[in-house]
């Protein structure tokens, strides 16, 4: 039933797909993205509130007694300018949807209209979570502070994202540690400035900067667990100006650590800082570092993953429904969500067979409507098995 109500519903499911894609919204000012899910949600009367300014919540509400479900969906865009030729092309230059999440956004609407279809045979509810400022700041946790998860309780959230690299159609899930961290670091290294042709006067920050980037890999490579993977990135190494013949006083240094667990994540900062005392005491220069924890890993749940995988296996069958082997590096701020309440979160396969796999975060970044048959209608079906309804 509920495959046959995905593929009823789907024109109306690319067609918003489609308008989120010609509108997209930056992160935190998803005004327009969030009135239009709201209008969307009251054309099924389906009741909402709107959370943390563009956040929207959706409430479906079973006719008998029973848990509570949450499903979750990104609805931000990226400072993109498109270069994808299609009918549905981003109307805003410079902004576009290059990571999939108009595709979250509509199908979790999709799931939505599924389910309100099916509210009569439902034991407990479904809560809707429209999220913003994925992209940026995050917008999970302020929405969890504001109280998506009560009222009532939420018992378990279940999410998705439409992946590149995958097979189109295939669904991928891992217990236990799937994301990591995208932890953010900024150094100021503080030499003293000199003449180029006579640097035993002053101290030299950029030889000092150079040393400690190098160190740095060691970090990962000597003092962490090989079996725990880790990343640590230098992304930006800036001093000096245009003379040929200065040596500067000061080299910035910023970059981003990638763990996923949180005993390395805490570990690191100590590891880096002890590079940065030693470096700076044999040389005489000096240091500040800023750190920030930005969102922490996201950390599946065993019980809830037996019960996404099995539903999405009665969508696109058990041969397509397999365990990712490794995490996956990059971040995503549904970990909140997976700190707060059993979670999961999968990802499903985009890339057409002969064809480029698409590059998330990339001008020409581009996937078939068809995929959100898949997704409106496996996150029904979770939502369905979790609660035990029909």
């Amino acid at each position: 039933m509920i495959k046959e109500l995905a593929e009823q519903f789907y024109p109306e499911i690319s067609r918003i797909r489609q308008h989120l894609h010609q509108h997209p919204e930056l992160s935190g000012e998803e005004y327009e993205t969030s009135k239009y899910i709201q209008k969307e949600l009251d054309r099924l009367s389906i009741p909402y509130q709107v959370m943390c300014e563009t956040g929207v919540v959706g409430l479906i509400e079973g006719k008998y007694p029973g848990k509570t479900v949450l499903l979750r969906g990104d609805i931000d865009a990226l400072p993109i300018d498109e270069d994808v030729d299609v009918a549905f092309k981003s109307k805003t230059p410079g902004i576009m949807h290059a990571c999939g999440h108009d595709g979250h956004t509509a199908g979790v609407l999709g799931a939505a209209m599924i389910l309100n279809q099916m509210k009569d045979k439902l034991h407990g509810n479904v809560k809707l979570m429209f999220q913003p400022n994925e992209e940026k700041d995050g917008g999970a946790l302020p929405m969890i502070e504001a109280g998506i998860l009560e009222n009532p309780k939420v018992d378990a959230a279940f999410g998705l994202h439409l992946w590149g690299p995958l097979p189109k159609g295939q669904v991928y899930y891992r217990d236990g540690s799937m994301m990591a961290s995208p932890d953010v670091f900024d150094i100021e290294i503080t030499g003293r400035g000199t003449h180029a042709a006579m640097p035993q006067l002053g101290i030299d920050p950029i030889i000092v900067a150079s040393q400690i980037v190098q160190e740095f890999q060691s970090v990962v490579s000597r003092r962490i667990d090989p079996l725990k993977p880790a990343v640590i990135s230098t992304t930006g190494f800036n001093g000096g100006g245009q003379a040929h013949n200065v040596i500067p006083q000061i080299v910035h240094l910023k970059g981003t650590v990638r763990t996923i667990d949180n005993e390395t994540r805490y570990l690191i900062p100590q590891l880096m800082e002890d590079v940065l005392k030693g470096n700076c005491l044999s040389t005489g220069a000096d240091y500040q570092l800023k750190y920030q924890y930005v969102y922490p890993p996201v950390i599946n749940h065993k019980s809830t993953n037996k019960v996404a995988a099995a539903a999405f296996a009665k969508i696109v069958g058990e041969e397509n429904v397999l365990e990712l082997p490794e995490p996956n590096m990059g971040a995503e701020d549904f970990a909140y969500l997976g700190q707060n309440v059993p979670a999961s979160f999968m990802f499903v396969g985009i890339a057409e067979e002969g064809k480029p796999a698409p590059i998330h975060h990339h001008p020409q970044f581009q996937w078939s409507d068809d995929i959100l048959k898949i997704t409106a209608a496996g996150l029904a079906q979770t939502a369905l098995d979790f609660l035990g309804g029909v």
